[in-house]
């Protein structure tokens, strides 16, 4: 492999680096590998180890999607300890150019080369082509991002959607809202569509109904709400999937994306059957006056784990980035 041949792509999350190569002119990422962030002081450590995994000594520019807003030339990562500066790497790896975006435009600009197959239809259709799309997904946090139709392809929106209010909508959600407020101040819906929220959802529900909370992590809820063995973490999973449901028909009616919702991350990937029986249709077409536009929406699962990547590579070359 040569510098000249070569772009490294990354998506950062909270807990892990992936990295890849592209050649020019392609999105079609190669050895790709999936690093711990907690196994590197920074940014540029991971870098390193990356290429001499990949056995290629430099790239001739990069593009990196961050679980973070992007603002100037430094980057302070929300969800983990890294910290950087633009400029500052570029410059230490010789790169012609360094793009950093937040990964839920990547993961944005990443859907439209998902192939179908990759895909899964939740509910809603047809849709209408022409219209917006709205990319978002509980993961570490909750991203949101959405594509907008041009002329020869699409522009991403780089928001901070996640870290709208949690608006709850019954009494239950209003015993929610108000467990979750003595403990926080003010309750984004991230505070519950994510890892960490899962908890905090499931904590809320027990201390409701007055019962014990065994569980201390979101992968113990999922696992036990999936095999039925907790009456409790299956409420709690059902709960966070309808509210999941609200915030992406919320989405839709604020960006008018009747194009679609493609919904990432990786926590549904792994709980896909649960997720389809689930309320989230319900919650997601409970509009009122506007059901029948969110029951003509498609919403789709992207099954792809790579999708950051897929987008990241579309940014090395997207004037609109």
């Amino acid at each position: 492999m040569t510098a000249t041949s070569y772009s490294l792509v990354g998506d950062i999350g909270g807990t892990n680096a992936r990295f890849a190569l592209v050649r020019e002119g392609e999105v079609q990422p190669q050895a790709i590998e999936v690093l711990p962030c907690s196994d590197y002081e920074n940014l540029d450590a991971a870098i390193v180890d990356y290429l001499r995994r990949a056995g290629i000594e430099a790239v001739g520019q990069a593009c990196l999607a961050v679980a973070s807003p992007v603002q100037g030339t430094q980057v302070r990562m929300t969800n983990n300890h890294w910290r950087f500066d633009i400029e500052d790497v570029r410059q230490e790896f010789g790169w012609s150019a360094f793009k950093v975006i937040n990964d839920f435009t990547a993961m944005a600009l990443g859907v439209p080369h998902v192939p179908e197959s990759h895909l899964v239809h939740v509910c809603g259709g047809p849709g209408d082509p022409r219209r917006p799309r709205l990319v978002m997904g509980p993961g570490t946090g909750l991203g949101v991002s959405g594509l907008v139709p041009i002329h020869n392809g699409w522009v991403p929106l780089m928001t901070e959607g996640g870290h709208v209010d949690y608006a709850p909508t019954d009494d239950l959600e209003m015993q929610v809202l108000q467990i979750l407020r003595a403990r926080f101040g003010r309750v984004s819906v991230e505070r519950i569509l994510c890892g960490q929220g899962l908890l905090n959802l499931y904590q809320a529900h027990a201390e409701i109904k007055g019962v014990p909370a065994p569980l201390d992590s979101p992968e113990k809820i999922t696992a036990a709400a999936v095999a039925n063995d907790d009456p409790l973490a299956r409420e709690g999973l059902r709960h966070f999937c309808e509210i999941l449901g609200r915030a992406a028909g919320n989405g839709v009616l604020t960006l008018g994306s009747l194009g679609g919702v493609y919904l990432c991350g990786g926590i549904l990937p792994r709980i896909l059957d649960f997720f389809l029986e689930s309320p989230f249709r319900n919650g997601f077409e409970d509009k009122g006056r506007m059901r029948p536009l969110l029951e003509s929406t498609p919403v789709y699962v992207v099954a792809e784990p790579y999708t950051g990547l897929l987008g990241a590579a579309e940014a090395l070359g997207n004037p609109e980035v």
